[in-house]
């Protein structure tokens, strides 16, 4: 299966336009699809509901969308009556095969004095994939402080160490919640697609994939995750993802728990893309 993640920057590319249609021809193909940055009703991104313009575009997907910021953008008709919007900035899952569950987790997050704090959050989804069921999961970590991240990928550690426990979305039997499919379980494997906002030599990195150890090398915990880049034989000073004049950086990741560590086949950056200020990460892996 091919995989990719893309902060697309609510559809801004790096001539300054707003282009949904060139963020979809960026990722044509892939069998799941993860997006950051996906507004709905703001006026950067013309106030429009990105996230239909953008499922409307693959329209024999599967999908689901998972704000972190949720605010009002309501209006009134010319009769008065109100037109209910929401102006929301969040993640987009998109997957060829069903989307058997999701939770939508809101992050950890802090205030301070002065730098913007947004409100993040991780779509984690359980997906029908060819070999059995699998969690894919969409997320966005804090960019302005360490601290916040940390306290994130603590969370996303600790989801993973329970997950399964409390069975899923729904569990047990009830005549009035029985529908024709059984309801999935919660397993797991378990794959993160997303821009992490941080570098690899950064002490939250650490904290998701474990320790580097002289003799035995990274050392990562079973709750922990593997970076699908390194596993795939990837140059740990490349992968950018992000490329600014201080220095090009590698803050989008395909991270896999350890149980899927020999499903991975590559990891590629597709550097020439042009429709945000992120490039697109793709993950081959067998799932």
């Amino acid at each position: 299966m091919q995989l990719v993640t893309y902060n697309i920057q609510y559809g801004t590319g790096k001539d300054g336009a707003v282009d949904l249609s060139r963020i979809a021809s960026e990722i044509a193909g892939a069998d799941v699809i993860a997006m950051q940055e996906v507004d709905r009703f703001w006026s950067r991104s013309n106030m429009t509901d990105q996230v239909k313009e953008i499922t409307e575009r693959f329209s024999d997907y599967h999908w689901i969308y998972g704000p972190g910021v949720d605010l009002n953008a309501s209006i009134w008709d010319v009769d008065g009556r109100v037109e209910n919007r929401r102006r929301q900035f969040g993640n987009l899952v998109l997957s060829k095969f069903p989307i058997l569950a999701s939770r939508n987790y809101l992050l950890p997050k802090m205030s301070f004095h002065a730098q913007l704090s947004i409100q993040r959050s991780m779509l984690d989804c359980v997906i029908a994939c060819p070999r059995g069921h699998v969690r894919i999961a969409s997320l966005h970590l804090a960019h302005a402080a360490p601290p916040e991240r940390n306290a994130q990928i603590e969370r996303i550690r600790q989801i993973q160490a329970e997950a399964g426990r409390d069975g899923g979305v729904l569990s047990g039997t009830h005549e009035n919640w029985q529908e024709d499919d059984a309801f999935p379980a919660w397993p797991k494997e378990s794959v993160l697609l997303g821009d992490f906002n941080l570098t690899p030599d950064e002490p939250t990195y650490t904290a998701l994939a474990g320790p580097m150890d002289p003799k035995y090398g990274r050392i990562t915990e079973m709750d922990g995750y593997l970076d699908a880049w390194i596993l795939s034989g990837g140059d740990p000073d490349a992968g950018h993802t992000k490329f600014e004049e201080m220095g090009n950086r590698r803050i989008d990741y395909a991270f896999v728990s350890p149980n899927l560590a020999d499903r991975v086949r590559a990891v590629q950056v597709d550097a020439a893309a042009q429709g945000s200020d992120h490039q697109p990460l793709w993950l081959e892996i067998n799932l």
